[in-house]
């Protein structure tokens, strides 16, 4: 993969990808990922930032969610975990969770339903997927791209180069989920599944792992690996993680503390600017640590 630039698949295809399904992709913005509707519809529908995953120190990341639902194999393995083996299911997207006093908790990516042969449903859980945020400028390239596809496409100009957030992506996103939807359905009792890639996963705090019989909460960890034949990534599960929700609560949702020290040398600065007459705006250290 060329490391001179950031993007890894576009339009669902590697950029060295110059074959005629690939390039008719490309013109008419489609996804081959199971999307909504045929086409790209990240961040505009009108105007797609149709890139899959980023090019990042020589691997693939995934930054789009709809990436994951390459041929459902992500909805098929947390079937696997959430249900007997001769349950008849399908899954649900986007629905509605609420709480106690009929606030919404947010929505759950996918709820995954086992029904009886007249249709009752008997059982559920959910999967929740969540791809990598990233920071800096992601439309330059892309638009430079699409303007000359070429196989060796460089983006030298590094005006904001786009990096993998994987600390955004778990604490605006991945643990707020985790807090608000998983409380309510681990009182429920109910299974769920998180589908994350690798890389993302090895960010978080280990967590204390357990069979998968005992387990009620899994992360499934997936990647992308090279299928050379077809000049195209494929996902693939990589491992599961089988632990408990509690533990993993407690793991994730836990902010390791800094220096005490350094929070107090910061609360002296502050009040002895106060006392001195100093506008709190004008505390440039104080404002810089924040």
């Amino acid at each position: 993969m060329n490391n001179n630039q950031p993007l890894a698949e576009v339009f669902g295809f590697p950029i060295d990808n110059q074959s005629e399904r690939a390039t008719r992709y490309r013109i008419d913005r489609l996804c081959p990922f199971n999307n909504i509707v045929s086409n790209c519809t990240k961040n505009s529908i009108e105007f797609p930032l149709g890139v899959c995953s980023l090019n990042h120190k020589n691997k693939p990341v995934i930054i789009c969610p709809v990436r994951f639902r390459e041929d459902w194999k992500i909805v098929s393995d947390a079937a696997s975990f959430i249900f007997e083996d001769k349950s008849t299911w399908t899954h649900i997207g986007e629905v509605r969770l609420k709480d106690k006093f009929g606030k919404s908790a947010g929505n759950i990516d996918y709820v995954l339903v086992s029904y009886d042969d007249k249709g009752r449903v008997l059982d559920f859980g959910s999967l929740e997927v969540q791809a990598v945020y990233i920071s800096g400028n992601l439309t330059g390239p892309f638009s430079a791209y699409l303007e000359h596809p070429s196989p060796d496409f460089d983006w030298t100009q590094a005006f904001k180069y786009p990096n993998p957030d994987y600390l955004s992506s778990s604490r605006k996103r991945l643990i707020p989920q985790i807090i608000a939807k998983g409380s309510i359905l681990n009182q429920w009792n109910k299974k769920q599944a998180v589908a994350l890639q690798t890389c993302f996963y090895e960010t978080l705090p280990s967590l204390p792992e357990v069979d998968k019989s005992e387990s009620d909460f899994a992360f499934f960890l997936y990647d992308l690996a090279p299928v050379k034949k077809e000049e195209r990534l494929e996902l693939k599960l990589k491992k599961v993680i089988y632990t408990k929700f509690s533990d993993a609560l407690e793991k994730i949702a836990k902010f390791e503390a800094g220096s005490i020290l350094d929070f107090t040398q910061l609360l002296q600065k502050k009040l002895d600017a106060k006392r001195s007459g100093i506008a709190d705006s004008d505390n440039r250290e104080n404002v810089a640590a924040e």
